[in-house]
């Protein structure tokens, strides 16, 4: 039993917050995802800077970040499948 008694207000406060911390830690692993693959992508892609990119850079940093997504979104599907079944 909880020693505090707290009011429909403070619950809500409370309920909201953690809403608030949830949304804000959801767009910190975006941003690190982001991250990760433009260090990957810019790694693999970019020999040389120059006032632009050719088209080679241009369409292997469009490829590597797709197959980053592509792989990714596969990864937290099989994950939310494996959630979704339960332990056997």
């Amino acid at each position: 039993m909880d020693s505090f008694d707290y009011s429909s207000s403070e619950k809500a406060e409370a309920s909201e917050l953690q809403r608030m911390i949830a949304i804000e830690q959801q767009k910190a692993q975006f941003q690190a995802q982001v991250h990760n693959f433009t260090d990957v992508c810019w790694d693999k892609c970019v020999d040389s800077l120059g006032s632009k990119l050719d088209s080679r850079t241009s369409t292997c940093l469009v490829n590597c970040v797709e197959r980053f997504i592509d792989t990714t979104l596969s990864i937290t599907n099989r994950f939310t499948q494996m959630v979704q079944k339960g332990p056997h």
